[in-house]
C-alpha cells in the first residue's frame, strides 16, 4: 500500500547503519530525504555517501531542527542514549500533526552493555518515551526494530520482511505504514497500541544473538495473514 506521492521524509540519525540504509531505500524509490546530525558537517557528509551510492537520489543535509522542519514524517534512528537529549532539542521543531516514526531500542549496548540485553525503560518502552516527550500534536509511532540495518544498506539484498508496527491510532500506523511499504520487500503488520512497542523492541535483542549464532542478517516474517492488512 505504498503511498503514490513521494512526500519529503527526515532522518534524524541518517549517519547510523539503520538511518543510513533507511535512506537509501526509501531515496531509491523517489522520496527525498532530509538527512538530520546533531552536526551539520556530518550531515553533509552523509549526504554525500548517500549519492555516492544513489546518485539520483533526492537528499538534503540539516542539522536536526532543520531535517525535522522539512518534512511531515520524521523517522528517529538514534542510539537510545541519544533519544532523550535528541527530542529534547527537537521540542522547537516538531509542530502538530507531523508523524515521528521511532525505531529506537533500549539496548544495555547503549551503557556498555551487552547488545542482547534491554534497559528497563520506565516509561515501558523508548516509544511511550518518545511520546511523552513530543509536543501535543505529534503522532508517534513504533517500528524497524527487526529490519537488519546492513539488509537495508545493501541495496543488492532483497528484502522479504515484516515491519512491526505500533501506535494508538489506526490512521497513524496506515500513515507510517504508506511510506515504509515503498521499500520493495517491506510489508508493515498493525501490532497494536504503542504500548505494544515495549514487545517489538526486545524482538531487536533476539535477533542480534539469532545473527551473531549464524552469521546472517535474518529479519521477521508473519504467515497467515490476510492479504490485505490495511484496508
Amino acid at each position: 500500500m505504498a503511498s503514490p506521492s513521494p512526500d519529503p521524509v527526515a532522518i534524524i540519525g541518517a549517519s547510523g547503519a539503520l538511518g543510513f540504509g533507511l535512506a537509501l531505500r526509501l531515496a531509491r524509490t523517489g522520496v527525498p530525504v532530509a538527512i538530520g546530525s546533531r552536526d551539520p558537517e556530518r550531515a553533509a557528509q552523509t549526504v554525500e555517501r548517500a549519492r555516492e551510492i544513489v546518485p539520483d537520489g533526492a537528499f538534503s543535509a540539516h542539522d536536526n531542527g532543520g531535517a525535522a522542519r522539512a518534512a511531515e514524517t520524521v523517522f528517529l534512528s538514534v542510539p537510545f542514549r541519544n533519544q532523550s537529549e535528541t527530542l529534547t532539542n527537537l521540542k522547537k521543531a516538531l509542530i502538530p500533526g507531523q508523524l515521528l516514526i521511532d525505531a529506537t531500542v533500549p539496548l544495555a549496548a547503549a551503557v556498555s552493555g551487552k547488545a542482547t540485553r534491554m534497559l528497563g525503560v520506565w516509561q515501558g518502552s523508548a516509544a511511550q518515551q518518545a511520546l511523552e516527550m513530543v509536543p501535543a500534536g505529534v503522532a508517534v509511532v513504533s517500528a524497524l526494530h527487526t529490519v537488519s540495518a546492513a539488509s537495508l544498506s545493501n541495496l543488492e539484498h532483497p528484502l522479504a520482511q515484516d515491519v512491526l508496527v505500533c501506535g494508538n491510532s489506526r490512521a497513524h500506523k496506515r500513515r507510517a505504514a504508506g511510506v515504509i511499504e515503498r521499500i520493495e520487500g517491506l510489508r508493515c503488520v498493525d501490532c497494536g497500541a504503542l504500548e505494544m512497542s515495549r514487545t517489538t523492541e526486545s524482538l531487536t535483542a533476539l535477533l542480534i544473538s539469532v545473527n551473531s549464532r549464524y552469521k546472517i542478517h535474518a529479519g521477521i516474517r508473519l504467515t497467515g495473514l490476510p492479504k490485505q492488512l490495511w484496508e
